[in-house]
């Protein structure tokens, strides 16, 4: 990019970023990381740098290096937090301050060891020990550990409490257990069976099973207020708002996922994107996602295990673990896992959410920089959803309206490349029915839509869109028939209630994704002609009851009326315009008219 050419590609970029919590990364012409950041709203975040005058000089430069920004979602803002993080020490960029700072985020250790102990770290050791978190504040980990403290006899002690130092009885009491903190397992009085329980509740608690311990708190609780002991019930009140409020996982980060790659793979009919989650001692470091033109009809597996090997080879992975959401032909020396269920789930899920957004803004950015390659892709998804023979660039939609059978209208409008063609739109004024019959209207209507088509040689459209279910499709077919159109041209028709798609001699309806494009455009093309015959059946009704009223003065015909609304805007105008301005406009003898009119009528 050069000048002009840059400023707009990252105006691109910006504009289709997603307004979702994650971490923004800047990088220059070298690709080299500038900048990493995290945001609650990432369109938002990332659009200041843009719109906002710089006060400090260093942020001005950066923001004048910026040549390309790269984004990953995540769940919340802690999410974020975490991840901006691990980006931080793993690619150091220039401009982060947090460079030199070297804090890493607090975890809970269950240790490996005769009577486990629980405590805080900011180390992880691979001794076996259960780890967990991290979590973004030590003053929620001390609350954590006050109340398992509050809860559960634990030791704290560092001794080695293996079977044979118990036995030899060397370790003595200590001030812990004279208090009632310790049940004084150094001394044998308490099992290891019985010590274990303890832990497995601990360990419940911080992975989210928080109903036995609950409902002990707020029996402790109640206790304590029956007893007017209120300031203790206002302290276990306090640990069980904190308890109810408390997450314990992250989908981000998770310790006991070490040295894995994470794949996922969406795909539509053209196009396959592949997002590659990196993860080094349980910590997100890289998040690329790789599109994938096809070429045939390849299957997601072949693309999947295409794009695995690109990944791994372009980034020089060496895990031996890779989470995948269905197996594929791999080498046999990397072990593969299709999680199911638990937090290497949530990987997964959240390597699919990335690709979902890369898609999301590259039809964005395509929609704005070649609207033509979009409004082809749309009609290519829209062929293949509605199972067409040929792609529906030319699509015609009726809808009817009336009001307890009055003024009955109808409308047509028209799409041409997933577009509309307003000045193709056409409105119908209902001539051989009586009353309100939809059905009977709608064969009217298409009837002569396409009856005038075939007179004047005009194009036909490759598809029909009826607003209405089975009895309204039914009636068009009739009309098609009459024409010998019938199989010509593909026809369906939507109903409002649940957005069925019903097909022709089909009684089952095909119900599309609700996020699918193809139904974004039969919605649009259905809210048009409904928009178009609505503004329609107003306007007649409208200009019908406004001219009736001028109409019943005598010597006052529609030419006469017509030109009185022009100049007047209103019934209520004319009445209220003077003698001279009514007579400079119709003459006298018509003035005298009006005048007398509404004065008898008032």
């Amino acid at each position: 990019m050069q000048g002009q050419d840059k400023k707009d590609g990252l105006e691109i970029q910006v504009k289709t970023l997603p307004e979702t919590p994650g971490v923004y990364q800047f990088f220059d012409r070298e690709k080299r990381m500038l900048y990493v950041g995290k945001a609650k709203n990432l369109k938002k975040r990332v659009s200041s740098y843009f719109t906002k005058t710089h006060s400090y000089g260093k942020t001005k430069v950066m923001v004048s290096k910026i040549y390309e920004i790269k984004h990953v979602v995540v769940k919340t803002e802690s999410d974020a937090l975490l991840l901006e993080n691990n980006m931080i020490k793993s690619h150091q960029p220039r401009y982060n301050v947090l460079l030199k700072d070297d804090k890493s985020y607090p975890w809970i250790c269950v240790k490996k060891e005769p009577f486990p102990r629980v405590f805080a770290t900011r180390r992880l050791i691979k001794d076996g020990s259960q780890y967990f978190g991290p979590y973004t504040s030590m003053k929620t980990v001390r609350t954590l550990l006050d109340l398992f403290k509050s809860i559960y006899m634990l030791r704290s002690c560092h001794f080695d409490l293996s079977p044979e130092k118990v036995a030899s009885k060397k370790v003595k009491l200590c001030l812990e257990y004279h208090i009632g903190n310790c049940a004084g397992p150094c001394q044998g009085l308490q099992s290891e069976e019985d010590y274990e329980v303890q832990i497995e509740a601990i360990t419940n608690i911080i992975r989210g099973k928080l109903k036995p311990s609950l409902t002990l708190l707020k029996n402790q609780m109640l206790t304590y207020a029956t007893n007017l002991e209120y300031e203790k019930a206002q302290r276990i009140k306090d640990r069980i708002d904190i308890l109810e409020r408390y997450q314990a996982k992250s989908t981000v980060v998770n310790p006991k996922i070490s040295e894995v790659d994470v794949f996922s793979i969406l795909e539509d009919h053209s196009h396959a994107y592949v997002n590659y989650l990196r993860l080094i001692e349980g910590c997100i470091v890289q998040s690329h996602t790789l599109e994938l033109k096809k070429k045939l009809d390849e299957q997601k597996e072949e693309l999947l295990s295409l794009a695995i090997v690109e990944l791994r080879q372009r980034f020089k992975s060496t895990s031996k673990e890779l989470l995948l959401p269905f197996p594929v032909s791999l080498s046999e020396d990397l072990k593969v896992t299709i999680p199911k269920l638990g937090d290497k789930k949530q990987l997964i899920d959240l390597s699919l959410r990335n690709a979902k957004f890369y898609r999301q803004d590259r039809f964005k950015q395509m929609k704005i920089v070649d609207p033509d390659r979009h409004s082809s892709r749309i009609i290519a998804q829209l062929k293949v959803d509605l199972r067409m023979s040929k792609d529906p660039y030319h699509i015609e939609c009726f809808d009817n309206s009336n009001i307890q059978g009055s003024n009955p209208v109808a409308a047509c409008v028209v799409f041409k490349n997933a577009k509309p063609a307003k000045s193709e739109y056409r409105h119908f004024n209902i001539k051989t029915v009586k009353g309100p019959n939809d059905f009977a209207s709608m064969e009217e209507v298409v009837f002569r839509r396409y009856k005038r088509l075939l007179e004047e040689d005009e194009p036909l459209p490759q598809l029909i869109v009826i607003d209405g279910g089975k009895g309204q499709l039914s009636s068009a077919l009739k009309a098609l028939e009459l024409l010998d159109l019938r199989g010509k041209i593909a026809i369906i028709g939507i109903a409002k209630r649940l957005e069925e798609i019903y097909f022709p001699g089909d009684s089952d309806p095909l119900y599309l994704d609700k996020r699918s494009e193809s139904l974004k455009l039969i919605q649009y093309l259905r809210n048009e002609a409904h928009r178009f015959g609505i503004s329609f059946h107003r306007q007649k009704r409208s200009s019908e009851a406004i001219q009736t009223e001028l109409l019943n003065i005598e010597g006052i015909g529609h030419k006469t009326a017509n030109q009185l609304l022009r100049e007047f805007r209103s019934v209520k105008g004319v009445k209220e315009a003077s003698f001279n301005d009514l007579e400079a406009l119709v003459g006298k003898v018509k003035s005298d008219k009006i005048r007398a009119y509404f004065k008898l009528n008032s």
